[in-house]
Protein backbone atom coordinates (compact mmCIF):
# COMPACT_ATOMS: atom_id res chain seq x y z
CA UNK A 1 0.00 0.00 0.00
CA UNK A 2 1.15 3.69 -0.83
CA UNK A 3 2.56 5.61 2.02
CA UNK A 4 2.58 8.83 2.34
CA UNK A 5 6.34 9.54 1.61
CA UNK A 6 5.71 7.50 -1.59
CA UNK A 7 3.19 9.42 -2.59
CA UNK A 8 4.61 12.25 -2.15
CA UNK A 9 8.09 12.04 -3.71
CA UNK A 10 6.57 10.93 -6.81
CA UNK A 11 4.59 14.27 -6.52
CA UNK A 12 8.00 15.65 -6.36
CA UNK A 13 9.42 13.73 -9.31
CA UNK A 14 6.01 14.66 -10.79
CA UNK A 15 6.74 18.28 -10.45
CA UNK A 16 10.32 18.13 -11.74
CA UNK A 17 9.18 16.04 -15.19
CA UNK A 18 6.67 18.61 -15.83
CA UNK A 19 9.13 21.75 -15.36
CA UNK A 20 11.23 20.24 -17.51
CA UNK A 21 9.06 19.57 -20.92
CA UNK A 22 7.13 23.12 -20.18
CA UNK A 23 10.69 24.63 -20.50
CA UNK A 24 11.81 22.84 -23.78
CA UNK A 25 8.42 23.85 -25.31
CA UNK A 26 8.55 27.30 -24.13
CA UNK A 27 12.26 27.29 -25.29
CA UNK A 28 13.30 30.23 -23.48
CA UNK A 29 11.55 30.49 -20.00
CA UNK A 30 12.90 29.03 -17.26
CA UNK A 31 11.31 28.26 -13.81
CA UNK A 32 12.45 29.72 -10.93
CA UNK A 33 12.10 28.15 -7.52
CA UNK A 34 10.78 29.37 -4.36
CA UNK A 35 11.40 26.89 -1.45
CA UNK A 36 8.71 27.58 1.67
CA UNK A 37 7.87 26.28 4.89
CA UNK A 38 4.87 26.20 6.64
CA UNK A 39 4.50 27.51 10.41
CA UNK A 40 2.24 24.55 11.21
CA UNK A 41 4.22 22.08 9.32
CA UNK A 42 5.66 20.86 6.10
CA UNK A 43 6.36 23.34 3.36
CA UNK A 44 6.68 23.57 -0.14
CA UNK A 45 8.56 24.40 -3.72
CA UNK A 46 6.78 27.07 -5.77
CA UNK A 47 8.19 27.29 -9.49
CA UNK A 48 7.34 30.06 -11.92
CA UNK A 49 7.96 30.39 -15.66
CA UNK A 50 7.45 33.31 -17.96
CA UNK A 51 8.91 32.91 -21.16
CA UNK A 52 8.19 33.65 -25.24
CA UNK A 53 5.16 30.92 -24.99
CA UNK A 54 4.36 31.28 -21.18
CA UNK A 55 2.82 34.65 -20.07
CA UNK A 56 2.51 32.94 -16.79
CA UNK A 57 2.87 29.81 -15.76
CA UNK A 58 3.44 27.73 -12.14
CA UNK A 59 3.70 24.28 -11.39
CA UNK A 60 3.53 23.99 -7.54
CA UNK A 61 4.23 21.76 -5.07
CA UNK A 62 3.80 20.88 -1.11
CA UNK A 63 3.27 18.65 1.27
CA UNK A 64 1.75 20.56 4.55
CA UNK A 65 0.78 19.11 7.47
CA UNK A 66 -0.37 19.75 11.35
CA UNK A 67 -3.53 20.68 12.56
CA UNK A 68 -6.75 20.81 11.06
CA UNK A 69 -8.27 23.80 11.75
CA UNK A 70 -11.90 23.87 13.07
CA UNK A 71 -13.38 25.41 10.10
CA UNK A 72 -12.22 22.63 7.85
CA UNK A 73 -12.80 19.68 10.21
CA UNK A 74 -16.55 21.04 10.23
CA UNK A 75 -16.79 21.23 6.45
CA UNK A 76 -15.09 17.96 5.97
CA UNK A 77 -17.68 16.59 9.37
CA UNK A 78 -14.36 15.05 10.66
CA UNK A 79 -13.02 14.97 14.01
CA UNK A 80 -10.61 17.24 15.82
CA UNK A 81 -7.79 15.50 13.48
CA UNK A 82 -4.17 16.15 12.16
CA UNK A 83 -3.83 16.15 8.56
CA UNK A 84 -1.13 15.56 6.09
CA UNK A 85 -1.71 16.91 2.37
CA UNK A 86 0.45 16.70 -0.11
CA UNK A 87 0.12 17.70 -4.04
CA UNK A 88 0.95 18.99 -7.52
CA UNK A 89 -0.68 22.16 -9.06
CA UNK A 90 -0.52 23.86 -12.13
CA UNK A 91 -1.79 26.80 -14.15
CA UNK A 92 -0.73 28.18 -16.97
CA UNK A 93 -1.44 31.30 -18.53
CA UNK A 94 -0.22 31.41 -22.27
CA UNK A 95 0.71 34.91 -23.93
CA UNK A 96 -1.49 33.73 -27.52
CA UNK A 97 -4.99 33.72 -27.38
CA UNK A 98 -4.85 30.99 -29.92
CA UNK A 99 -3.39 28.99 -26.72
CA UNK A 100 -5.94 27.74 -24.10
CA UNK A 101 -5.18 28.24 -20.34
CA UNK A 102 -5.13 25.27 -18.39
CA UNK A 103 -5.52 23.83 -15.33
CA UNK A 104 -4.01 20.39 -13.19
CA UNK A 105 -3.88 19.31 -9.74
CA UNK A 106 -3.13 15.74 -7.84
CA UNK A 107 -3.04 15.93 -4.72
CA UNK A 108 -3.23 13.77 -1.51
CA UNK A 109 -4.97 14.04 1.96
CA UNK A 110 -5.21 11.94 5.06
CA UNK A 111 -5.91 12.57 8.87
CA UNK A 112 -5.82 10.96 11.86
CA UNK A 113 -8.32 11.33 14.75
CA UNK A 114 -6.32 13.68 17.46
CA UNK A 115 -8.08 11.05 19.86
CA UNK A 116 -6.68 7.67 18.06
CA UNK A 117 -3.17 5.60 19.81
CA UNK A 118 -2.52 4.55 16.38
CA UNK A 119 -3.53 4.63 12.65
CA UNK A 120 -6.65 2.35 13.11
CA UNK A 121 -8.74 5.46 12.60
CA UNK A 122 -6.79 7.15 9.42
CA UNK A 123 -8.70 8.53 6.61
CA UNK A 124 -7.75 9.27 3.61
CA UNK A 125 -8.10 10.33 -0.25
CA UNK A 126 -7.40 11.30 -3.58
CA UNK A 127 -8.42 14.36 -5.41
CA UNK A 128 -7.48 16.26 -8.61
CA UNK A 129 -8.30 16.58 -12.26
CA UNK A 130 -7.82 18.64 -15.57
CA UNK A 131 -9.78 21.59 -17.16
CA UNK A 132 -8.87 23.42 -20.07
CA UNK A 133 -10.50 27.03 -21.12
CA UNK A 134 -9.86 27.99 -23.79
CA UNK A 135 -10.51 32.21 -25.41
CA UNK A 136 -11.44 30.69 -28.46
CA UNK A 137 -13.17 27.67 -28.22
CA UNK A 138 -11.81 25.27 -31.20
CA UNK A 139 -14.07 22.11 -31.40
CA UNK A 140 -11.47 19.56 -32.98
CA UNK A 141 -9.30 20.53 -29.90
CA UNK A 142 -11.89 20.24 -27.45
CA UNK A 143 -12.69 16.99 -28.78
CA UNK A 144 -9.33 16.03 -28.70
CA UNK A 145 -8.93 17.19 -24.96
CA UNK A 146 -12.04 15.20 -23.68
CA UNK A 147 -11.22 11.79 -25.69
CA UNK A 148 -7.69 11.79 -24.34
CA UNK A 149 -9.06 12.65 -20.88
CA UNK A 150 -11.81 10.17 -21.63
CA UNK A 151 -8.83 7.56 -22.75
CA UNK A 152 -6.82 7.88 -19.08
CA UNK A 153 -9.79 7.44 -17.26
CA UNK A 154 -11.03 4.17 -18.96
CA UNK A 155 -7.47 2.52 -18.69
CA UNK A 156 -9.02 2.50 -14.61
CA UNK A 157 -12.36 2.65 -14.58
CA UNK A 158 -15.62 2.94 -17.03
CA UNK A 159 -17.41 4.83 -14.38
CA UNK A 160 -14.96 7.27 -13.74
CA UNK A 161 -15.30 9.42 -16.91
CA UNK A 162 -18.83 10.37 -17.08
CA UNK A 163 -18.97 10.70 -13.12
CA UNK A 164 -15.84 13.01 -13.37
CA UNK A 165 -16.57 14.98 -16.31
CA UNK A 166 -19.92 16.09 -15.09
CA UNK A 167 -18.14 16.64 -11.99
CA UNK A 168 -16.12 18.93 -13.70
CA UNK A 169 -19.45 20.68 -15.58
CA UNK A 170 -20.72 21.34 -12.40
CA UNK A 171 -17.76 22.26 -10.23
CA UNK A 172 -15.71 25.10 -12.77
CA UNK A 173 -19.12 26.89 -13.28
CA UNK A 174 -19.32 30.32 -12.52
CA UNK A 175 -22.48 30.93 -10.84
CA UNK A 176 -23.03 34.89 -10.87
CA UNK A 177 -22.30 34.57 -14.99
CA UNK A 178 -24.29 31.44 -15.73
CA UNK A 179 -21.54 30.24 -17.45
CA UNK A 180 -18.87 27.48 -17.32
CA UNK A 181 -14.86 29.01 -16.78
CA UNK A 182 -13.78 27.03 -20.02
CA UNK A 183 -15.01 23.67 -21.95
CA UNK A 184 -14.36 21.82 -18.70
CA UNK A 185 -12.58 18.31 -18.38
CA UNK A 186 -12.80 15.73 -15.45
CA UNK A 187 -12.84 16.74 -11.53
CA UNK A 188 -12.42 14.31 -8.27
CA UNK A 189 -12.26 15.08 -4.96
CA UNK A 190 -12.39 12.37 -1.93
CA UNK A 191 -11.54 8.97 -4.05
CA UNK A 192 -11.26 7.06 -0.59
CA UNK A 193 -11.16 2.82 -0.90
CA UNK A 194 -15.19 2.82 -1.03
CA UNK A 195 -16.15 0.69 -4.21
CA UNK A 196 -13.80 -2.15 -3.18
CA UNK A 197 -11.00 -0.10 -5.17
CA UNK A 198 -7.55 0.17 -2.90
CA UNK A 199 -5.31 2.33 -2.42
CA UNK A 200 -2.71 1.66 -4.78
CA UNK A 201 -5.61 1.31 -7.46
CA UNK A 202 -6.30 5.16 -6.66
CA UNK A 203 -2.86 6.32 -6.29
CA UNK A 204 -2.33 4.80 -9.96
CA UNK A 205 -5.02 6.40 -11.19
CA UNK A 206 -3.69 10.01 -9.73
CA UNK A 207 -0.56 9.23 -11.79
CA UNK A 208 -2.01 8.74 -15.35
CA UNK A 209 -4.05 11.66 -15.01
CA UNK A 210 -0.60 13.47 -13.71
CA UNK A 211 1.13 12.17 -16.32
CA UNK A 212 -1.14 12.54 -19.36
CA UNK A 213 -1.40 16.90 -18.60
CA UNK A 214 1.90 17.50 -20.85
CA UNK A 215 1.22 15.23 -23.88
CA UNK A 216 -2.36 16.77 -23.90
CA UNK A 217 -1.40 20.26 -23.33
CA UNK A 218 1.82 19.97 -26.16
CA UNK A 219 -0.06 19.19 -28.38
CA UNK A 220 -2.55 21.42 -28.25
CA UNK A 221 -0.12 23.94 -28.16
CA UNK A 222 1.64 22.34 -31.41
CA UNK A 223 -1.29 22.91 -33.29
CA UNK A 224 -2.28 26.99 -32.30
CA UNK A 225 0.92 28.47 -31.08
CA UNK A 226 1.73 30.10 -34.99
CA UNK A 227 -1.62 31.30 -35.41
CA UNK A 228 -1.69 35.03 -35.38
CA UNK A 229 -3.85 37.27 -33.90
CA UNK A 230 -5.75 40.97 -33.51
CA UNK A 231 -5.64 43.31 -30.76
CA UNK A 232 -9.28 42.89 -30.52
CA UNK A 233 -8.69 38.93 -29.73
CA UNK A 234 -6.07 39.93 -27.16
CA UNK A 235 -8.58 42.23 -25.54
CA UNK A 236 -10.77 39.29 -25.43
CA UNK A 237 -8.01 37.36 -24.24
CA UNK A 238 -8.03 39.64 -20.95
CA UNK A 239 -11.37 39.88 -20.20
CA UNK A 240 -11.56 35.75 -20.25
CA UNK A 241 -8.74 35.53 -18.09
CA UNK A 242 -10.98 38.18 -15.44
CA UNK A 243 -13.65 35.55 -15.96
CA UNK A 244 -11.07 32.89 -14.78
CA UNK A 245 -10.09 35.21 -11.65
CA UNK A 246 -13.61 35.61 -10.51
CA UNK A 247 -13.82 32.01 -10.19
CA UNK A 248 -10.49 31.52 -8.36
CA UNK A 249 -11.34 33.99 -5.99
CA UNK A 250 -14.67 32.97 -5.60
CA UNK A 251 -16.05 29.86 -5.97
CA UNK A 252 -12.75 27.63 -5.66
CA UNK A 253 -12.98 25.26 -2.53
CA UNK A 254 -8.83 25.11 -3.09
CA UNK A 255 -8.17 28.18 -3.24
CA UNK A 256 -10.37 29.13 0.60
CA UNK A 257 -8.67 25.63 1.93
CA UNK A 258 -5.02 26.93 1.00
CA UNK A 259 -6.42 30.57 2.91
CA UNK A 260 -8.10 28.87 5.87
CA UNK A 261 -5.31 26.73 6.68
CA UNK A 262 -2.85 29.62 6.56
CA UNK A 263 -1.31 27.92 3.51
CA UNK A 264 1.46 30.26 1.58
CA UNK A 265 -0.21 33.31 -0.17
CA UNK A 266 1.80 33.78 -3.28
CA UNK A 267 1.78 29.81 -3.44
CA UNK A 268 -1.99 29.73 -3.60
CA UNK A 269 -2.57 32.93 -5.80
CA UNK A 270 0.04 31.46 -8.39
CA UNK A 271 -3.12 30.70 -10.29
CA UNK A 272 -3.95 34.17 -11.19
CA UNK A 273 -2.81 35.69 -14.27
CA UNK A 274 -0.21 38.52 -15.00
CA UNK A 275 -3.33 40.79 -16.75
CA UNK A 276 -6.69 40.66 -16.94
CA UNK A 277 -9.87 42.83 -17.67
CA UNK A 278 -13.55 43.41 -16.61
CA UNK A 279 -15.17 45.54 -19.10
CA UNK A 280 -18.68 47.44 -17.73
CA UNK A 281 -21.44 45.65 -19.41
CA UNK A 282 -19.05 44.28 -22.48
CA UNK A 283 -21.33 42.59 -25.32
CA UNK A 284 -20.13 40.64 -28.21
CA UNK A 285 -21.36 41.01 -31.61
CA UNK A 286 -23.64 38.34 -33.54
CA UNK A 287 -22.23 35.90 -35.26
CA UNK A 288 -18.60 36.86 -33.89
CA UNK A 289 -16.22 33.81 -32.89
CA UNK A 290 -16.39 35.76 -29.40
CA UNK A 291 -20.55 34.71 -28.89
CA UNK A 292 -19.70 31.03 -30.36
CA UNK A 293 -17.30 30.47 -27.52
CA UNK A 294 -19.52 31.91 -25.02
CA UNK A 295 -22.48 29.83 -26.35
CA UNK A 296 -19.65 26.95 -26.10
CA UNK A 297 -19.49 27.93 -22.20
CA UNK A 298 -22.46 25.76 -20.55
CA UNK A 299 -22.55 22.49 -18.87
CA UNK A 300 -23.43 18.79 -20.48
CA UNK A 301 -22.09 19.29 -23.64
CA UNK A 302 -20.67 15.67 -25.11
CA UNK A 303 -17.36 16.64 -26.74
CA UNK A 304 -16.51 13.21 -27.20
Amino acid sequence: MPTKETITKYFQSLQNDICKQLEKADGKGKFKEDKWERAGGGGGRSRVIQGQLIAKGGVNFSAVEGELPEKISTALQLPPSNFFATGVSIVLHPISPMLPIIHMNVRYFETVDKEAQSDYKKIWWFGGGIDLTPHYVIKQDAQFFHQSLKAACDRHHDSYYPKFKKWADDYFYIRHRQETRGIGGIFFDRLGPEEGITKEERFEFVKQIGEVFCPIYLYLVARNRDKTYTEQEQNWQFMRRGRYVEFNLVWDRGTKFGLDTNGRTESILMSMPPRANWVYNHQVEEGSREAETLSLLKKGIDWV
